[in-house]
């Protein structure tokens, strides 16, 4: 049976509305958005342009991360600026960082951290990140992810440096500790 060209044009114009209001999938806005990130932990000076900033970021990054130098181990932590460089804005109100320890191998989940943005035209973030003991441990690789809509844009690997606990050694098999 010949169908009208009335109800075939309604056909397709049916079908274009339903594509075009499927959701894009995660792996095609990961293709289009990508993410440089860079850490560092020298101060960063006032006044900088964006590019200034990248600029600074960049050649001021830090592939190993020292630990701060509070007396007691466990209140130590590890504390960096971190400078997100889009290729495009983001399209989001958010967009997250995954901390991963991959010291052995497979990515260890340790953290999110989620980054509300203000600026719907903005392609450059700067934050303070704290990774805090005991979650981040000392002398262990890491590697953070950015991610926007569940989507990986980008990467970055690092250490984590410092003094980690020391036991003595000693075993005591006195009644002193009752």
């Amino acid at each position: 049976m010949p169908r009208s060209p009335v109800s075939v044009a309604a056909a397709v114009v049916v079908t274009l509305v339903a594509l075009a209001a499927a959701p894009v999938a995660p792996r095609a806005l990961a293709a289009a958005l990508k993410a440089n990130v860079y850490l560092t932990q020298n101060k960063i000076p006032n006044g900088l342009s964006e590019s200034g900033l990248i600029g600074f970021a960049r050649s001021h990054k830090a592939e190993r991360l020292r630990e701060s130098s509070e007396e007691k181990l466990e209140e130590r932590k590890f504390m960096a600026e971190m400078v997100t460089q889009f290729s495009a804005p983001p399209g989001d109100l958010e967009f997250h960082v995954l901390f991963y320890d991959v010291h052995d191998g497979a990515r260890k989940f340790v953290e999110d951290m989620s980054t509300f943005i203000d600026d719907r035209k903005q392609k450059v973030f700067l934050q303070r990140i704290k990774l805090p003991r005991p979650r981040f441990k000392p002398n262990r690789k890491m590697e953070l992810v950015v991610t926007v809509k569940r989507a990986e844009v980008g990467s970055l690997k690092f250490t984590t440096l410092g003094e980690e606990k020391r036991n003595t050694g000693v075993v005591s098999f006195d009644d002193q500790g009752k």
